[in-house]
């Protein structure tokens, strides 16, 4: 899905999205909260089994930090800058985010979590 080059990476005034524009025209606007909840570190990922993160819903984007050519790395305002954010992945986040959220509302709803209430659980089994 990386035939596109990402030529423009920017954080919003209110640090509450994330835009990134590609050389085939394509742009997405991603927000703070799902980039923070669907974080590709091992918060999520790690550990062989994969979380469901609450409580995300006024996180804001501190600063973003180049990794190499392939990469950014996104430090939030809850002291969270551990994943790596290939530029494939936030390809993929942008295409597919209406139901990335969807799912994500599913998740917490499955697991008793809220957007507002700060808390992890393990993800339901698929």
């Amino acid at each position: 899905m990386m035939d596109a080059w990402p030529t423009r990476i920017t954080v919003s005034k209110n640090r509450d999205t994330l835009a990134v524009a590609y050389d085939d025209g394509v742009s997405h606007v991603l927000t703070a909260e799902l980039l923070r909840v669907l974080t590709p570190s091992a918060e999520r990922k790690g550990h062989g089994r994969r979380v469901v993160v609450g409580g995300k819903a006024g996180v804001r984007i501190e600063r973003i930090e180049p990794v190499g050519r392939y990469a950014v790395r996104i430090v939030f305002d809850d002291g969270h800058g551990t994943g790596l954010y290939t530029f494939a992945t936030l390809r993929e986040l942008g295409a597919d985010r209406e139901a990335l959220w969807e799912g994500y509302l599913e998740e917490l709803a499955a697991t008793g979590l809220t957007r507002e209430q700060p808390a992890t659980a393990p993800a339901p089994a698929p």
